[in-house]
Order: structure tokens, then C-alpha cells, then sequence
């Protein structure tokens, strides 16, 4: 709802790995996903979808304390940037992260990798629905409803990314993959999608409640079900295996805030509009004749008002 700052989640991330010195034991940059090991615990990020033999840190990695190569999250290098995440995500994601402790885990129908649209599909009848990344089998889960692919490369009937400028602004809910942190894609389009229901989600999620304040209503990570399982399928190029052997996934709301929040800018708009009509009253009753000079303002906060009344709209029955 409000102008985004794009360097927020990283400063976010940032924050929370922040002094965080314990050596990583292990890192793997797998086919799909990248590891990170520390006696605390195991961090997970998607790898990139290119190959490359020009990498300058293989080998330098563990025993590097995870506070430095956290940072690497930063890096336009996306191989540097996945490292990165996957090392965030071992000081965040820890078995003692109340959040992700307390989120609801999920049990897939079907496809253990797509029991987070199994678990929304209920809500997502008769909504316009864009999902960010393809994912194996998504067709079948959400068959029947109004739903759009966005993907880098994009296949049969799925839109290139570029897309999401003119998709998103209309959409009702938004599924952003977490991967869109390590492309820097993600302050983008997390200020698309400011008035729709926005999931953030994927092993990649790092499980922190500020991100409400990025307008996330939901958080859709994976909690460790083998530790050491998902860790051997990451590093032996597994894709959708690493879900029920390894990991599953679990689904927290941390949106209340973020509906307190809309409510309150509601009533302050109603607000200045009741003043802007009044003022606009008493010029006219004063004997104006000429065109009331703040005229296009009230029409501005008319706008506004019914940008911020469909957003609330839809949290309200996103949760009801």
C-alpha cells in the first residue's frame, strides 16, 4: 500500500543473521536445491537453473563463520546469492524458530510439493490468481480456476515474467516464490501485488513474522522432517523428492498486522475525505462559483478508498 523500499527484505534477512558466527560444517549447491549445514541446524535455497564452471569459491566455503557468506545474499551473482540464502536460512530456520514451529503442516492429497495449493485451492474459487514459477503438476491441483503462470521460461500457456506488471496490480491472491529473493525479483513484485493476498513460498522461505510488513499475508515454508534425508537428496540433484522424505510443508498466517494496518489507513482516508467535503461545502456555500480548487484531490481519495476497501475486502475473506 505504500511506496516499497526494495532493499526491505534484505535488510530484513540481514538483521536476522546478524552476529550469527557459527561455522558452516557444510554447504552443497545441488542440481535444484543448495545446503547449508552447521551443528545448529539445516538452511535450504533453490539453485540456479544454469551451469557454470566458473565459480571462485568451491572448496573455501565451510568453516566460514554464517554471518559472512549470509551476505552473499546481496550478490548479482545468483550462484553467490543462492550460497547465501541457503546460509540465512540455517540461522533462521532453526528448530527453536517459534514461527516455524507453530505453522500448520501440511498433508498433500497428491504430490507432496503441491500440498500448498491443495491447502488454498478452497479459497481460491472465483479469484484471479497469479502464481510466480511454474510448479511440476500445478495444472492438475488448480484445475478449473482462473489461474496464471508467470515463469522466466515460460512454456505453453504460462507468461513471461515480464508480465507481472500488468497481472499483478488485478490479482486477488499471489503465490511468489521464494526463489525471487535470490533474483532479486522480489521487491518488485511484492509491490505489485500490495492489494492482493500474497503467499510467500518454497524451501527458500526464511520463517520471519516481519515479513507482514512487506504486505505477506501468508508464509508457506518447509519444516525438517530428516534433516540429514533432505540434505543427501539436495546434494544428489533431487527436485520433488525432497518434499515428504525430506521436508513438507507448513502454512503460518502472519497477516493480522497487516489487516490492522489497512483497517487503520481505511478510517484515515475516510477521514480526509470528510474534511475535503466539507471544505468543499462551505466553498460553495460561501458563493463560489468557480470549480472547487481540491476537487481532483477528493477524487484521488475516492481512488484510493476503493483500492484500500477491495484489499481489506480480500483479507477479510481470505480468512472467513
Amino acid at each position: 500500500m505504500n511506496a516499497f523500499n526494495p532493499n526491505a527484505p534484505y535488510d530484513l534477512i540481514r538483521d536476522a543473521v546478524a552476529g550469527a558466527s557459527t561455522p558452516i560444517e557444510a554447504m552443497s549447491t545441488g542440481l535444484t536445491w543448495s545446503s547449508c549445514r552447521t551443528a545448529e541446524g539445516l538452511g535450504l535455497a533453490m539453485s540456479p537453473g544454469s551451469s557454470t564452471r566458473l565459480l571462485q569459491w568451491p572448496g573455501s566455503v565451510a568453516g566460514r563463520p554464517l554471518h559472512e557468506v549470509a551476505q552473499w545474499l546481496d550478490s548479482w551473482n545468483f550462484y553467490e546469492a543462492t550460497v547465501g540464502l541457503a546460509a540465512a536460512n540455517a540461522v533462521i530456520n532453526r528448530a527453536d524458530n517459534a514461527l516455524m514451529n507453530a505453522a500448520t503442516p501440511l498433508q498433500a492429497q497428491g504430490s507432496a510439493n503441491l500440498a500448498v495449493f491443495e491447502y488454498f485451492r478452497p479459497r481460491l474459487v472465483g479469484r484471479k490468481v497469479v502464481v510466480i514459477g511454474r510448479y511440476p503438476g500445478l495444472d492438475q491441483v488448480l484445475e478449473g480456476l482462473d489461474v496464471q503462470v508467470l515463469e522466466r521460461d515460460s512454456g505453453s500457456g504460462d507468461l513471461p515474467d515480464s508480465a507481472a506488471e500488468f497481472l499483478l496490480p488485478q490479482a486477488d491472491w499471489v503465490f511468489i516464490t521464494a526463489t525471487s529473493l535470490i533474483n532479486k525479483t522480489f521487491p518488485r513484485l511484492a509491490a505489485l501485488a500490495s492489494n492482493a493476498i500474497s503467499v510467500l513460498m518454497g524451501p527458500s522461505t526464511p520463517w520471519l513474522a516481519d515479513w507482514a510488513g512487506l504486505d505477506i499475508d501468508f508464509l508457506a515454508g518447509v519444516q525438517l522432517v530428516d534433516a540429514a534425508r533432505a540434505e543427501q537428496i539436495a546434494a544428489e540433484g533431487g527436485g520433488t523428492r525432497l518434499f515428504g522424505e525430506g521436508v513438507r510443508y507448513a502454512v503460518a498466517d502472519i497477516g493480522e498486522a497487516r489487516m490492522a494496518r489497512v483497517k487503520a489507513q481505511i478510517a484515515e482516508t475516510y477521514a480526509r475525505r470528510d474534511a475535503l467535503k466539507a471544505e468543499m461545502e462551505a466553498w460553495y456555500q460561501a458563493g463560489h462559483t468557480q470549480r472547487f480548487p481540491e476537487r481532483e484531490q477528493l477524487a484521488a481519495i475516492d481512488v484510493e478508498l476503493s483500492a484500500l476497501d477491495l484489499c481489506f475486502k480480500r483479507m477479510w475473506d481470505a480468512r472467513n
